[in-house]
């Protein structure tokens, strides 16, 4: 039964931009990979980016968890970064006031057509946590999480 366990990333993107990448699977050595591929995948320093596996505050214990590595958890965590950026796209373009569609998202930054305004995902971090208008249907704080199966 244990093998058969569900898994979960969980990605939460702080007020200033510093992360927390929470796994439920115990460390594997790769956490600092994980942290380079979150920062890549969002644009962001490596050392922004905090991985703790294991996560019991975050996840619990006896929830059947399989808590071994994971071959299946970089994909999760592409998934969950995915996530985040869907949703910073939407709020930069409600920050930006223009159509989320017509942002362009390159060095960890989103902007509007011939714009030079960039909003950064540290920008976007703190919008979603009360500083701007949200569009509707949008919750705010900024955090993503996947729940996978190898």
């Amino acid at each position: 039964m244990a093998d058969e366990a569900y898994r979960a990333v969980f990605l939460r993107v702080h007020p200033t931009g510093k992360m927390v990448l929470s796994l439920t699977t115990e460390s594997d050595g790769r956490e600092s990979e994980y942290a380079q591929l979150v920062a890549g995948e969002l644009g962001v320093p490596p050392l922004d980016v905090k991985v703790v596996p294991a996560d019991t505050d975050r996840f619990g214990t006896g929830h059947g968890y399989n808590t071994s590595p994971s071959p299946g958890t970089e994909a999760a965590i592409v998934t969950a970064t995915s996530r985040i950026r869907d949703k910073a796209q939407l709020l930069a373009g409600a920050a930006l006031d223009a159509d989320p569609g017509t942002l362009t998202f390159s060095t960890g930054g989103w902007s509007a057509g011939g714009s030079s305004e960039v909003k950064t995902i540290e920008d976007i971090a703190l919008y979603a946590h009360g500083t701007g208008a949200l569009p509707p249907g949008v919750e705010g704080g900024l955090d993503a999480q996947a729940v996978y199966r190898d």
